[in-house]
């Protein structure tokens, strides 16, 4: 493999592991006590 093969492939991983980190981040504050009052009326 060429040197910038190998560049591109950690370039690719580098982002999509940011992009799952920022996902998991936005679904945990999202969800910080927010599903509690959808079962306070019943």
């Amino acid at each position: 493999m060429k040197s910038k093969e190998i560049w591109k492939i950690i370039g690719k991983t580098l982002m999509y592991f940011l992009i799952i980190m920022a996902l998991l981040y936005l679904y945990s504050y999202s969800h910080s006590g927010g599903a509690h009052f959808i079962y306070n009326e019943f």
